[in-house]
């Protein structure tokens, strides 16, 4: 079962918590850089920066993306949104110099499939958490195992929108299997919200429902592979 690390969920939190998620929500929708940069410096004054993007930063992620589903924002006001704040927050990063964790080699692909917000929404909380993540982009089955080989990776993101994208992560398991590879498949979209048997059936290690659920999975997988060794990518 994934394990949900930020709910976003307004009975769980409390009115100021609410309050500075909104801001950072409609800062990141308005595309207004001079406005989030504001809400990051001062939301750091008295707190730690880790802490205020695990309770600020990633809920309002999400919260763009619940909005999405729902109906209320655009595709395109998510996409710029996530943009934005990937980009934003590298820089916040590096100048408070806040040490990435402690992980497993991570990348994040979009599996012969077109739909690249899934993939923009997970890398920039994956970023926000603290976690270094390699970003292969759109790549098929064959050219996914080729990079993941050269990497050396442990745990690959997977994010798609249409079943036969989602198929493709069996065949991806046993080539992976027959290349020596015992990295951790972790897969999300559509699909698999759909039909909540899928991820079984493609043989994945994990399913994340939303793009929240991926620092907890991941930690889980690499607590319970003892993977968490210190990495540079």
């Amino acid at each position: 079962m994934p394990l949900k690390k930020y709910t976003g969920r307004a009975d769980t939190l409390t009115s100021t918590l609410q309050n500075q998620i909104g801001s950072f929500c409609q800062s990141l929708l308005s595309l207004d850089r001079v406005g989030i940069e504001r809400l990051l410096q001062e939301g750091t004054l008295n707190t730690d920066p880790s802490r205020f993007i695990e309770t600020i930063v990633v809920p309002a992620l999400e919260r763009i993306g619940s909005d999405w589903e729902n109906g209320i924002v655009s595709l395109a006001e998510v996409y710029m949104s996530s943009r934005l704040c990937e980009e934003l927050l590298e820089e916040f990063l590096s100048a408070h110099h806040i040490a990435r964790k402690a992980q497993p080699r991570i990348a994040i692909a979009v599996l012969q499939d077109y739909h690249m917000l899934g993939k923009r929404m997970v890398l920039s909380v994956m970023q926000s958490a603290g976690f270094a993540v390699l970003d292969y982009g759109h790549v098929d089955v064959d050219g996914l195992v080729v990079l993941m080989l050269k990497d050396r990776i442990d745990i690959i993101l997977i994010s798609v929108l249409m079943l036969a994208s989602a198929l493709k992560v069996k065949e991806l398991r046993k080539k992976l299997t027959l290349s020596g590879s015992k990295a951790k498949i972790v897969v999300g979209g559509a699909p698999f919200r759909f039909d909540q048997r899928l991820g079984l059936h493609v043989e994945a290690d994990a399913v994340g429902t939303f793009a929240s659920d991926a620092p907890g999975i991941v930690e889980k997988l690499a607590a319970d592979s003892g993977l968490t060794q210190e990495v540079h990518l």
